[in-house]
């Protein structure tokens, strides 16, 4: 499946599950960006590259083990189709990563980096784990926290959404992404209201209401202080 066409940045998400991605790149503002033709996302369906009329992308782990392995003749195919080439890693421009409950921590740090690369390359796991061999075709590990998840759909689709979002004209307004939480690392989000000005008792703070600029603006900056 392809959305999309590239313009600025290219995704490819590579999965069991092809079409767990449907909806989620279907609706809101990704579904915007795709149309616009800012970004482009393709989700490619793992079984495609195996070579046996049962489509085995899992076997059994060497010396016994619970649950079952995500082979690596099958991930490595894929992975250089996608690419275009033998070489999968140190691709300039390029990054190549697993998502892996034990990879490095994904932070809004991470994404802006994420957001200006020309392509990402994004191998879901499944099952019990995957073929160790497989890190020497990728160019890093990505966990989302410090938890484990059926697989690593949810995961990509976290880090597709918190790196495109930064990207030029995805947002409504260009600058939504650069005075919300973590926009500054460690720095949480001022509090927002909107109508109703009171409910049930609870009122909007006068400050917002005064139409003084510079004292909302030193108001917000001490909010957010007390927040973080």
């Amino acid at each position: 499946m392809v959305y999309g066409t590239l313009f600025i940045m290219r995704i490819d998400i590579i999965t069991i599950f092809p079409d767990f991605f449907d909806q989620f790149l279907e609706e809101s503002i990704l579904a915007r960006a795709l149309k616009k033709k800012l970004i482009s996302i393709r989700v490619w369906d793992l079984r495609l590259f195996t070579e046996d009329k049962h489509r085995t992308v899992d076997d059994r782990p060497y010396s016994g083990g619970p649950g079952m392995l995500m082979k690596v003749d099958v991930l490595v195919r894929a992975l250089r189709e996608v690419v275009g080439s033998t070489k999968t890693i140190g691709v300039k421009g390029t990054r190549v990563l697993f998502m892996d409950a034990g990879g490095e921590q994904f932070t809004q740090k991470t994404a802006v980096q994420f957001s200006k690369l020309d392509r990402l390359v994004l191998l879901c796991g499944r099952y019990e784990g995957v073929d160790a061999r497989v890190m020497d075709y990728v160019d890093g590990r990505v966990s989302i926290g410090p938890y484990v998840l059926n697989g690593g759909e949810v995961a990509a689709m976290a880090v597709v959404e918190a790196s495109m979002r930064l990207l030029p004209g995805v947002l409504g307004h260009e600058d939504s992404a650069k005075d919300e939480s973590h926009s500054e690392e460690g720095v949480l989000e001022y509090p927002q209201y909107t109508r109703p000005e009171e409910f049930e008792g609870k009122k909007v703070p006068e400050i917002l209401l005064s139409g003084d600029h510079a004292k909302i603006a030193a108001w917000r900056k001490q909010q957010k202080r007390k927040r973080t």
